[in-house]
């Protein structure tokens, strides 16, 4: 009877640990994920300002590819630098304030001189 009782108390930790680690696998990637299309924003729109709706696309691809939902994608480009902010919910099952995520990819601005 004691076995059976110390088995009914640690089972469910021992599920909380597993789905814990799931959970934390998911944040990751999205991370991952978010971090990836941001870049793959910033290469893209480098070539030019005439290139930033593909290059949006293209990161709204990568994010719903990903798992990401609710993409959001910012590009601020001044004189000396590109800086875009790629933001997203991650499909946690069990979201404790951590299932917005944000990453950003900062590039230089190229100049052509002659």
């Amino acid at each position: 009877m004691a076995e059976s009782t110390q088995w009914a108390l640690l089972l469910p930790l021992l599920l909380a640990l597993v789905l814990g680690l799931v959970q934390l696998g998911v944040w990751l990637h999205s991370r991952t994920v978010a971090a990836q299309a941001a870049a793959a924003v910033a290469d893209l729109r480098a070539t030019g300002p005439a290139a930033e709706a593909a290059a949006r696309e293209a990161g709204r691809r990568i994010a719903a590819g990903g798992g990401l939902e609710q993409v959001e994608i910012a590009v601020d480009a001044d004189a000396d630098h590109l800086v875009v902010t790629v933001s997203g919910r991650a499909p946690l099952f069990f979201d404790i304030g951590q299932g917005r995520i944000t990453e950003r990819a900062v590039l230089p601005v190229e100049r052509v001189t002659p």
